[in-house]
C-alpha cells in the first residue's frame, strides 16, 4: 500500500495547478483505499509475484476517486469523509473536469500495462459504473422503486469495481478460470455487503463515523433498501410519510422518519441482507489455498458489514 500511495501521488501530478489542488484534496482525505487493497490481497492470494499489481491498484483508486467527484456533483453533497467536498470548495464545473482527468489518467496507466484482457475488464467495468449512475438518477424521488432495482444500482455503481479489483488479481497470476471467477464473485458479493451496510448506517451512525451527513440518502431522495423495506412494512400513515420524504427529498421530519425505519425492522432486515452477501463472499474463497492474504480477504468480508456497529 505504501508503494501504491506513492504511485498515486506521482501520477496525480499535472502542470495545471487546480487539478493538483482538487486531486490532493480528495486523494488525501483519509479514505480507506479499500479497492486497491482488495486488488493487492487478491494478487497475493493468487500467488502473483510480479509488480503490475501496484499500478493496477493505483488506477483502480483513480477510477473510484473520479466517480466520487462526479457523485458529489450529482448529489449536491457538501460533506464526504467528514470534510468539505471538492464541489463545495471549487464548484461543480471544476469537480466534474478533474474527475474526467482522473478517469483519463487511469486509462493512460492501463495502456502502459499493455494487456488487452486487463483493459477490456476495466473498460467494461467503468461503462457499467456509468450505467449505474444513470440508473440511480432514474430512481431519485421514486417511492415505488423495488428492492431489485435498488440492488441493480448497487451492483453497477459499487460491486462491479470491487469485482474487477479481485478478478484482476487472479488474471495477473494466471489462475484457472474457475478460480478467477471465484475471486470475481468474492469481490462482487463483498461490494454488495459493503454498500448495503453503508445504506443502513445512514440511519444508525453519525457524521463523524460515517463521513457524511446523516440522512443524506433521504435528503437526496434515494430509495435505499432500508427505506424500501420500511415503506412495505409500516402502518399506512408511516408508509405515506416515508414515501413523501423520498418524493420531496426533504429532512423536515428526519427524527420521525428514522423512528419509522427502525420500528419497521428495516435496520435488522438490511443488516441480515448485508451479512448474507458477506458470507457468500467468504464461501467464494474456498478454492484458494491458505495464506495470510486469503485470511485478510475473509476478515474484510466481516469488516464490510460490522465496521461501525
Amino acid at each position: 500500500m505504501a508503494a501504491v500511495n506513492a504511485l498515486i501521488r506521482s501520477r496525480l501530478a499535472s502542470d495545471v495547478v487546480l487539478i493538483n489542488q482538487i486531486s490532493e484534496h480528495i486523494i488525501g482525505s483519509g479514505g480507506k483505499r479499500l479497492r486497491p487493497m482488495l486488488h493487492l490481497l487478491a494478487a497475493h492470494a493468487s500467488g502473483y509475484r510480479g509488480h503490475h499489481h501496484i499500478p493496477l491498484a493505483a488506477l483502480i483508486e483513480f477510477i473510484h476517486t473520479s466517480t466520487l467527484l462526479h457523485d458529489d456533483v450529482v448529489d449536491e453533497s457538501d460533506l464526504r469523509r467528514g470534510r468539505k467536498t471538492a464541489n463545495a470548495l471549487w464548484g461543480n464545473a471544476a469537480s466534474v473536469l478533474v474527475g474526467d482527468f482522473l478517469y483519463s489518467r487511469s486509462f493512460q496507466m492501463m495502456v502502459e500495462l499493455d494487456d488487452m484482457r486487463i483493459m477490456r475488464i476495466l473498460a467494461d467495468t467503468t461503462n457499467r459504473i456509468a450505467e449505474g449512475e444513470v440508473l440511480q438518477l432514474l430512481n431519485i424521488g421514486n417511492a415505488d422503486t423495488t428492492e431489485q432495482a435498488c440492488l441493480d444500482v448497487i451492483e453497477r455503481k459499487t460491486a462491479v469495481l470491487f469485482s474487477a479489483a479481485t478478478r484482476l488479481g487472479a488474471v495477473l497470476a494466471g489462475l484457472p478460470r474457475h478460480q478467477e471467477e471465484a475471486l470475481a464473485r468474492y469481490g462482487l458479493d463483498l461490494g454488495f455487503a459493503f454498500q448495503i451496510a453503508d445504506d443502513m448506517l445512514d440511519y444508525v451512525s453519525d457524521a463523524g463515523t460515517l463521513g457524511k451527513n446523516i440522512g443524506d440518502d433521504l435528503a437526496e431522495g434515494k430509495p435505499t433498501l432500508p427505506l424500501i423495506h420500511a415503506i412495505a412494512n409500516s402502518p399506512p400513515a408511516q408508509a405515506a410519510s416515508l414515501r413523501g420524504a423520498i418524493e420531496s427529498g426533504g429532512l423536515d421530519s428526519l427524527e420521525h422518519i428514522v423512528s419509522a425505519i427502525r420500528d419497521s425492522g428495516a435496520i435488522e432486515f438490511t443488516l441480515a441482507h448485508a451479512r448474507r452477501y458477506a458470507e457468500s463472499a467468504k464461501l467464494a474463497l474456498n478454492d484458494l489455498p491458505d495464506s495470510s492474504a486469503r485470511e485478510a480477504l475473509l476478515f474484510l468480508a466481516d469488516y464490510a458489514v460490522e465496521r461501525s456497529l
